[in-house]
């Protein structure tokens, strides 16, 4: 454009014959570098292996909620509680090292296992006898320990 097509010439007709900008070029929503799409990658990783991680754990500990379940069903009876003690043990630890407890070897496997002494010096010697002489009557504290071994014995790797 030369100075003669301006002469004459209002402002309001001058900006009519300004061009607009050209208007930029999209932005795409695709990362431009390598290293975004990478971290996406091992973060989906990560987030798989963590949920395959929870739903293992989940399940091996499935054995723990249904004991727990049958405890707060049972109340303070011992009998009934003496059998989910025996029957959590054997889903957590090798049959041949606890089928054969009795007595006082079974409350010190039981103390041993969770890290207590409530077995064998406290309610839980109530197990040893109530299943053989018939004795359904309440011992205090006693579903509170069971529950407690449920809730903090390890058991051995692998097995559940």
């Amino acid at each position: 454009m030369t100075e003669e097509d301006f002469a004459g010439k209002n402002l309001a007709q001058l900006m009519d014959m300004l061009v607009p900008p050209p208007e930029p070029d999209p932005i795409p929503m695709w990362p431009q570098t390598q290293g975004w799409i990478w971290l996406a990658v091992v973060v989906l990783a990560l987030l798989i292996w963590a949920g395959l991680r929870w739903h293992a754990h989940r399940q091996a500990n499935a054995y723990r909620r249904a004991a727990l379940q049958e405890l707060k069903a049972a109340g303070e009876d011992p009998v009934a509680i003496a059998v989910i003690l025996r029957r959590t043990a054997l889903s957590a630890y090798p049959r041949s090292e606890v089928a054969g407890l009795l007595g006082r070897e079974w409350l010190a496997f039981l103390d041993q296992s969770y890290g207590g002494s409530g077995f064998a010096d406290g309610p839980g010697q109530a197990i040893t006898r109530a299943p053989f002489a018939g004795d359904r009557a309440p011992v205090a504290g006693l579903a509170a320990l069971a529950e407690q071994w449920v809730r903090r014995h390890r058991p051995v790797e692998g097995l559940t």
